[in-house]
């Protein structure tokens, strides 16, 4: 028998033009098998010979008869006739995909314009032919729902899939891309949006057209998403992509009752920002398509669902967004995406350190072993400051080991490990498997349990540098929860080296910001601020030394005197008038020393803990918030906002 494509061929002759290809694909049975069932079907396809179809239905009989029942698919898979992928395409053809043979096809440029000669190979896809909005794609799986999904995206077209004779697809897209490219038509080759030479359909413009469509959209409709909704995969798209243009960190979808509106939501330098609102008549087929690039179940409204979005697969930049349903009243459900992009650490004296505490923890971070914890409520930083610490110890005499969950941020030289609790694949679990694997640095992503926190000390024990992330409000108060959570505290205060408290506040806008000379009342608050966060209770605070060690330090020449500048947010287009873009960390550097160790041993409380730090010249939050306050960083009210816990 001749090879698979042989078969399909003597009934029906297989297309040499684009032209040829849309009448068989218009025609009424175009190359469907018609076969009774599987094993005739592979038969056709020529896949299988007749000898292996009688052996195969011979077993699969007696397997009836002891009372098993087996596809005959699976039957030829196990006996090694067929592979899975064969037997995929052979059910894909039977249930009337088109099989076409590319052998002397001749390719239109204009589809294959369409998809990149990378994503072509590595997902075994060629484009054949486009006409309008439909474009025939050649698959060696017209099955995968996925691929088809992301074909969708890029093209930003309707994907008509075609079966791939057996062996064909290969040498066919060899043929096809080393082709000498046709000259471009304007107005012949319609770019996807986000291609060079065409403006990008804008989330507003998209929006417009969707509430004029016709097809989309209307409350009787069933909550999933076809594809004749191209306008709306479109929408969600470019709510995406401009959510990573103002890097936004989450995207929320909060969905009300008809008649009022959905309103979309980015979080944008730590604060909520009105983006969008959506007519509710589409509330169900906006959540329904997340849910589908998203891998969840669009049936289930009832219970909450996580999943995930490699947004690159949807022709969209390099990012992994996080997403998470939650169903609220009404039987509606809202949908927040956390954006992860796969970022590089920030070099260690770019994060906003102060000279005295980046010498410090860069100097702890050189010894061979100990603990090294940062940190803050979620969402301040920790992990950037992390591999910020990393990226600068990061040498080629250094194996480091790190388990994340999940990995926002690259770099390489690192073995970073992604973390899955599922299958359990526990910060517990690595941390015992990297301890066998020969480290001398451990990053931990963060210390959730007892288990991990105490294998961790052990670890820092046992010639190992490890650091980790804790959710806690201030370097003190970390040593009494890991205390609390049951830590041994001699094993402890000999392991810990420093504890890095932090937060996030708002950047003065560069563009905007306007300095004019600090009143006396305003140096006064701020130096009120600043000794009362490190001063004892009923303590004098020195409010004139404090400014006049400012003017030193921060002061300007200005008449013949030195004066300190306060610095107003202004607005303008580059901050979107609002004053701030970008944020920047202000910290609280603890080092273990004598003391410390001291009061860990003996469970001293998280005020104990403090008064000694500050004694040894901690700085706390708030003082090194006053400071870039003074420097014209940020404003006082950012300052007091991030520390008043």
């Amino acid at each position: 028998m001749e090879p698979s494509s042989a078969a399909t061929a003597q009934t029906h002759p297989q297309p040499r033009t684009p032209a040829e290809l849309w009448s068989l694909l218009d025609s009424p049975d175009g190359q469907t098998l018609r076969a009774r069932h599987v094993g005739e079907a592979l038969l056709h396809l020529g896949l299988i010979d007749e000898r292996q179809l009688r052996e195969a239905l011979q077993a699969q009989r007696e397997e009836r008869r002891l009372g098993l029942s087996r596809p005959l698919g699976e039957l030829l898979v196990e006996r090694g006739a067929i592979t899975e992928t064969q037997l995929r395409q052979a059910i894909a053809a039977w249930l009337g995909n088109r099989v076409v043979d590319p052998t002397h096809y001749q390719f239109d440029p204009a589809a294959l314009a369409l998809v990149p000669r990378v994503v072509a190979e590595r997902e075994s896809v060629l484009p054949l032919a486009l006409r309008g909005d439909e474009l025939v794609m050649l698959m060696a799986d017209t099955l995968d729902q996925a691929l088809l999904d992301e074909l969708r995206f890029m093209t930003q077209r309707r994907i008509v899939p075609v079966l791939a004779a057996a062996g064909t697809l290969p040498a066919a897209l060899a043929r096809a891309y080393d082709q000498p490219a046709a000259p471009a038509v304007a107005g012949k080759v319609p770019l996807r949006p986000g291609a060079p030479g065409r403006p990008k359909p804008a989330a507003r413009e998209l929006l417009a057209d969707l509430q004029q469509a016709s097809d989309i959209g209307t409350e009787q409709q069933a909550d999933i998403v076809s594809e004749s909704d191209n306008t709306l995969v479109r929408l969600v798209h470019t709510i995406i992509e401009e959510a990573i243009a103002q890097k936004a960190s989450d995207i929320h979808i909060e969905t009300e009752p008809p008649p009022k509106p959905v309103r979309v939501r980015l979080r944008i330098d730590g604060e909520l920002v009105k983006y969008l609102e959506i007519e509710s008549r589409f509330r169900y087929a906006l959540v329904a398509r997340i849910k589908i690039m998203a891998g969840m179940d669009i049936s289930e409204h009832r219970k909450p669902q996580d999943g995930k979005i490699d947004f690159a697969r949807f022709g969209g930049p390099r990012t992994e967004l996080r997403v998470v349903t939650v169903p609220t009243t009404g039987g509606l459900e809202d949908v927040v995406l956390r954006l992860l992009a796969g970022s590089k650490p920030m070099p260690i004296d770019s994060i906003g350190l102060a000279p005295r505490d980046l010498a410090a923890l860069r100097r702890m971070a050189l010894k061979p072993y100990g603990l090294i914890l940062v940190c803050g409520p979620t969402g301040s930083g920790k992990t950037t400051t992390l591999h910020s610490l990393i990226a600068d110890i990061n040498t080629e005499n250094r194996k480091i080991w790190t388990a994340e969950d999940p990995i926002e941020i690259t770099q390489p030289g690192l073995r970073q490990v992604q973390m899955n609790p599922r299958i359990g694949w526990t910060f517990a679990a690595a941390m015992r498997t990297f301890l066998r694997a020969d480290p001398d640095v451990i990053m931990i992503g963060e210390m959730r349990d007892e288990e991990t926190a105490r294998i961790a000390v052990e670890a820092s024990l046992t010639g190992h540098l490890v650091l980790s992330t804790l959710h806690t409000n201030s370097a003190p108060e970390s040593i009494t929860r890991l205390l609390e959570i049951g830590l041994d505290p001699f094993n402890f205060s000999d392991s810990l080296l420093a504890i890095l408290a932090q937060r996030l506040v708002r950047r003065l806008c560069r563009q905007c910001v306007q300095a004019r000379p600090a009143t006396d009342d305003e140096l006064e608050a701020l130096a009120t601020h600043y000794l009362e966060s490190c001063a004892a209770p009923g303590e004098r605070l020195d409010v004139a030394g404090q400014i006049e060690r400012w003017r030193a330090q921060y002061g300007v020449e200005e008449g013949g005197r030195r004066i300190l500048r306060t610095y107003v947010k202004h607005g303008c287009p580059a901050c979107e008038g609002r004053g701030y873009k970008g944020r920047l960390g202000i910290y609280e550097l603890m080092l273990s020393d004598d003391t410390i160790r001291h009061h860990i041993r003996h469970r001293a409380s998280a005020g104990e803990i403090r008064a000694s730090a500050l004694a040894a010249g901690m700085r706390t939050l708030r003082q090194d918030g006053i400071e870039k306050v003074l420097a014209g960083l940020t404003d006082l009210a950012e300052v007091i906002a991030a520390t008043n816990v």
